[in-house]
């Protein structure tokens, strides 16, 4: 049977998938020439702040070249061992994104905390300029993969390391402005100490989307208790029960379920298995639909209404 993967998430104009592919690229290509930039230019001028958006941008170029890979390895078809096929490729990609981001977060806590006790010179004018660089380069990048984030969760993970980016890019600069005015020296570590607890906040709530697809929970804007009285209240549908509803993708919502029904024909069978899946494709949209019909008299005994 024929998937309609559009679910709730099908508004989006999508993407050209070379297209996309093209955009990610480039995007890793710029992301890797501006690192080398910034640890240089990090190095010669002494400022943690500037090897800390480094360390990120090199992380963004990271996240977005295992990015890129998911999307290759997403598009594979289906085959024997693989019989969902490829798509949570991209969800692995977004984990490992999230989970190297967090580490990278409180990498910089600690290098600021060492910047606190010893504020080492710094030369601003060098800081300011390679900063400059940096921040044309993360919105040249960020506007090469939005349109691509608001449809997948993976590109979205590579998108957001990159906002954060640009975000340590301003403050870089506006350090270097204090240091050239005031020769105020904390403001490096009290800066790189901003952009660390933003990436941590970012990293966190993020990674709590893809853990719960990861570990088949159901997706947060249905309810299960919703859908077994949607299901319970069809026609010829004594009651349901093994409910299971999960996510194989972030666009692909499957559900299975034991229903019992008085049917006695086939034919009766049938209407009520696809006034079942009617009612589920037109409340909430799930087109992935496995449904076991019992006999009254047979059905499971105590079971468990929502999993089992």
């Amino acid at each position: 049977m024929p998937h309609d993967h559009s679910g709730h998430h099908g508004h989006h104009h999508h993407v050209d998938p070379d297209a996309g592919d093209r955009a990610v690229g480039a995007a890793v290509a710029i992301n890797v020439l501006l690192t080398v930039a910034e640890i240089v230019g990090g190095i010669l001028s002494g400022s943690v702040a500037l090897i800390a958006d480094a360390v990120h941008n090199l992380s963004d170029a990271a996240s977005l070249a295992i990015a890129w890979g998911a999307r290759k390895i997403a598009r594979r078809p289906t085959d024997a061992t693989m019989t969902f096929g490829y798509k949570r490729a991209e969800l692995v990609a977004a984990l490992i994104n999230y989970s190297t981001l967090i580490l990278i977060g409180l990498y910089l806590v600690w290098e600021a905390a060492q910047r606190f006790i010893e504020p080492p010179g710094i030369d601003g004018v060098l800081m300011i300029a390679v900063a400059g660089f940096a921040l044309v380069v993360d919105l040249v990048t960020a506007l090469l993969t939005y349109r691509l984030s608001r449809q997948s969760l993976n590109i979205r993970a590579a998108f957001l390391h990159n906002l954060a980016d640009a975000l340590g890019s301003v403050a870089v600069i506006v350090v270097g402005v204090l240091i050239l005015w005031f020769d105020w020296r904390l403001a490096d570590p009290i800066v790189t100490l901003g952009i660390a607890g933003y990436i941590l906040w970012l990293a966190l709530t993020e990674i709590r989307t893809v853990i719960r697809i990861l570990m088949l929970g159901s997706p947060p804007d249905i309810e299960p208790g919703e859908v077994l009285d949607v299901m319970q209240a069809v026609e010829g549908v004594v009651n349901v029960h093994h409910l299971h509803i999960w996510q194989i993708s972030e666009h692909a919502t499957s559900l299975e379920a034991h229903v019992v029904t008085e049917a006695e024909t086939l034919d009766d069978l049938a209407a009520v298995k696809a006034r079942v899946r009617a009612a589920l494709k037109d409340r909430f949209a799930i087109t992935h639909v496995t449904l076991d019909t019992e006999q009254p008299g047979a059905a499971c005994d105590g079971a468990a209404q929502i999993g089992a």
